[in-house]
């Protein structure tokens, strides 16, 4: 709720890393991890703001975040297809009027 983001490993209750404040305070609405590359996820907060991570790059801060215009997006699900190389990595995001909008990400926050 405060837009804080824990990563933790199974065996231990402490999280690895720990990013607070992350989205400036908005609660966070999904969190999801990319299909084809493992140190990618994706943030989307109250604000309809997606953070884009990508742990390889930076572990500090997100690599970009992207404000969706116009209408309050309720939710999010990662599209890809992990067994292909072809770099499509993108999500589908709910709107709030029912409406989806899919966007897809830049090869190279998609490629293995």
């Amino acid at each position: 709720s405060d837009g804080s983001i824990r990563l933790h490993q199974m065996t231990s209750e402490y999280p690895l890393m720990q990013w607070n404040d992350s989205t400036n305070g908005q609660p966070i609405i999904a969190l999801q991890w990319a299909l084809t590359r493992p140190a990618v996820f994706f943030v989307l907060d109250a604000s309809s703001n997606i953070y884009i991570w990508d742990l390889l790059e930076s572990d500090l801060l997100p690599v970009a975040k992207q404000t969706v215009p116009s209408e309050n997006i309720v939710t999010m699900a990662v599209l890809g297809e992990p067994e292909k190389t072809n770099g499509l990595l993108g999500f589908a995001l709910a709107k709030e009027s029912g409406q989806i909008d899919i966007q897809y990400v830049k090869k190279k926050w998609a490629l293995p």
